[in-house]
């Protein structure tokens, strides 16, 4: 017992003593993209080390990784604090900056219409790449964790069977808005957006009756956007803290032997992820914008996106790199944001379900190359991208909707459970790249873009 607490204790001065490195890094005024990866980077050595030496189960790493997710886990959870209130604040104060007073109609139509378009691509891309790589359900191993997580998702089924595309619209309403500022629902966040659009409207309103009454709004607005925007600025300077706990964790404790028997699937499914990054940057390219300028600024984003499985914990992140480095308007960036969080996720809303799709449909009897059944997934996985959230288990609830919707078996969709939170990182980060590619595309085609930002040199440092 006294052996396993001092072993724990070691980690976690091991651990200090890499956050000791990144805030030296910091102290000589290194990049942040350059502190966020080399706390990638630290963190995959460590954990692999305390993987090879304990092994995934051990009680020692358990312990260590207890302390751990107190930086990990710690920082997410800040993260996810003011998730809420940015999107809120944000969007009002938008308003008040008259970023969003005669246009707020079409830019929300162009982000949801880059959205759910990229969604149906990337259903046409993870179609490609399961037939590509013959991926079949049949091909998977059925053990213990994946039977039950099949009798999981069959509960998770059974609560929304029947469910229509109406009523899955009328959920994102508001109906009571201090409940979804809790987050208490799946689309709490879409939901504090539109909220946050009718106070915005109402303003203008007021403003036209009340001149005086607006100003005195617009004043308590600004201030508030200015603390919560100062919240934001202290969080994300722990961002490569929080990436060297959560590497860490994912590096130690994931089963590189299901990884290794599973490799076929894992290829495949960043196939489609890396060529669905490529085409986000094709649009750019087609928009008139460099590529290679879009990556370089992105990339620390896309890190943590990737770490943390969580596109809500990446929300300000998301935004600071819209705003302070690509040029995208406090406002559209917010909408991009916002929206992406719960409408047309590429990777877990787009790619994913119809992989699964087509690795199951033959266990029916349907062949999943003919074209009406490759017409009817790319449908129905763009309408059905509403409402997925935006954190870990979207994926799994994106492809009980659209499996359930094509009549296949729910709950083979549990078969890659040993390997879901791998590909999940990389689902993550598309998600989040085209949620920012959204908020790009839309500033670029409204002529509110800032060129100059856009093409500046990368992530500056944090004030």
């Amino acid at each position: 017992m006294v052996t396993s607490v001092l072993t724990t204790a070691v980690h976690v001065v091991i651990l200090l003593l890499l956050i000791a490195g990144l805030a030296w890094m910091q102290v000589r005024r290194l990049s942040f993209s350059a502190r966020v990866f080399s706390g990638l980077g630290l963190g995959i050595l460590f954990g692999i080390v305390l993987h090879q030496v304990y092994g995934p189960g051990s009680e020692v790493l358990k312990s260590s990784i207890d302390w751990f997710n107190l930086v990990g886990v710690g920082y997410v959870k800040l993260l996810q604090m003011i998730v809420i209130p940015l999107v809120f604040i944000s969007i009002v104060a938008a308003f008040t900056k008259m970023e969003l007073t005669q246009n707020v109609g079409k830019v929300s139509g162009l982000i949801l219409l880059v959205l759910v378009g990229t969604t149906a691509i990337a259903a046409a891309v993870g179609i490609a790449s399961a037939g590509a790589f013959d991926l079949q359900a049949v091909q998977i191993p059925q053990g213990n964790a994946e039977l039950a997580q099949a009798a999981r998702l069959e509960q998770t089924f059974a609560t929304i069977e029947g469910r229509t595309l109406p009523q899955q619209i009328l959920e994102l309403i508001p109906a009571n808005p201090f409940l979804d500022f809790t987050g208490a629902r799946r689309s709490s966040t879409l939901a504090v957006v539109i909220f946050a659009a009718f106070v915005g409207l109402a303003y203008l309103g007021v403003r036209r009756r009340d001149p005086q009454a607006a100003e005195t709004f617009e004043r308590l607005v600004q201030a508030l956007n200015g603390v919560v925007m100062g919240m934001v600025r202290i969080v994300i300077r722990l961002t490569p803290y929080g990436v060297l706990a959560l590497m860490t964790r994912v590096a130690a404790t994931s089963d590189y032997a299901a990884i290794w028997q599973l490799g076929k699937f894992v290829v495949a499914s960043y196939a489609a992820l890396l060529v669905m990054f490529g085409i986000h940057l094709l649009l750019l390219t087609l928009a008139g914008l460099n590529p290679a300028a879009y990556v370089r600024k992105v990339l620390p984003v896309l890190g943590f996106a990737f770490t943390s499985r969580s596109s809500a914990a990446t929300l300000p992140l998301n935004v600071r790199a819209q705003t302070e480095e690509l040029g995208v308007p406090q406002g559209i960036a917010n909408f991009a944001g916002s929206l992406g969080l719960s409408i047309g996720q590429n990777g877990c809303a787009g790619i994913y379900p119809a992989m699964l799709a087509v690795m199951i449909a033959p266990t029916v009897g349907i062949d999943p190359f003919t074209p009406s059944f490759l017409a009817t997934v790319i449908a129905v996985v763009a309408i059905s991208s509403f409402g997925v959230a935006g954190v870990g288990g979207g994926a799994t609830f994106a492809a009980i909707l659209v499996l359930s919707v094509l009549g296949l078996p729910v709950g083979l969709a549990g078969l890659l459970i040993s390997i879901e939170p791998l590909i999940d990182m990389g689902r993550t980060a598309v998600n989040v790249s085209g949620a920012m590619t959204a908020g790009v595309l839309t500033s670029r085609l409204t002529r509110q873009l800032n060129a100059e930002t856009y093409v500046g040199v990368g992530l500056r440092e944090q004030a």
